[in-house]
């Protein structure tokens, strides 16, 4: 929260959207620096899910053959440049979902004035870049 006059309060009602998008509905209430409340409903859409899903699983299974390898003793250069091509897959995959989430819910947080969304996602953004 940025300042003492502002609280949120997020209850959280999920629900699928229509098509393979899952979305949550959430309430905010804000109280404003004049004492005035407002409420906003909005939805965040993750447009990408089954994108993120289809990758996910494709780098699960990249990562079961790096295991396979060092299993079968395989050298070490082989196996550091696989856990590589893994490490970039992941990154992408947070590269989507962190697009995703920029386009949706913080438009929306933005439009709103829900600074805990944005502070979210900077802390979100600090431990995905570590």
């Amino acid at each position: 929260m940025s300042t003492d006059n502002h609280i949120h309060e997020h209850p959280h009602l999920h629900a699928y959207n229509d098509g393979d998008s899952l979305g949550k509905t959430h309430t905010h209430t804000i109280i404003d620096e004049h004492g005035v409340e407002h409420t906003y409903t909005h939805t965040h859409s993750h447009e990408q899910t089954k994108a993120v899903i289809n990758r996910m699983n494709r780098a699960i299974g990249h990562m079961e053959s790096v295991k396979r390898m060092v299993e079968d003793g395989r050298d070490c250069s082989e196996i550091l440049i696989q856990i590589a091509a893994v490490r970039s897959a992941i990154n992408n995959i947070g590269k989507i979902i962190l697009e995703d989430h920029i386009s949706h819910s913080v438009v929306d947080a933005v439009q709103t004035g829900d600074d805990q969304i944005l502070e979210d996602l900077k802390d979100a953004i600090d431990k995905f870049i570590k």
